[in-house]
């Protein structure tokens, strides 16, 4: 691990202490998993892109899959 030094308002600290304590982690793992997960969001994004351009691009079969997947997917036993 490297160590450095961040800045944050009291209540922030507070609420970041208070976070950590609920959840029986010291507050540098707390603010770790933080930071871990801000830095997945370009994952996320990279991903909804990914689908975004797979719509349209496969055939069911069914003709009204888009307005019924909930009950297509129930069909499979996936949902």
């Amino acid at each position: 691990m490297i160590r450095t030094q961040i800045s944050m308002s009291q209540e922030q600290l507070d609420r970041a202490r208070a976070a950590a304590r609920r959840r029986g982690i010291s507050l540098a793992a707390l603010l770790r998993d933080a930071l871990e997960r801000s830095l997945a969001d370009g994952d996320d994004e990279r991903l909804r892109e990914q689908a975004v351009q797979a719509v349209g691009g496969f055939r069911s079969g069914h003709r009204s899959i888009s307005a019924d997947h909930d009950d297509a997917l129930a069909a499979e036993g996936r949902w």
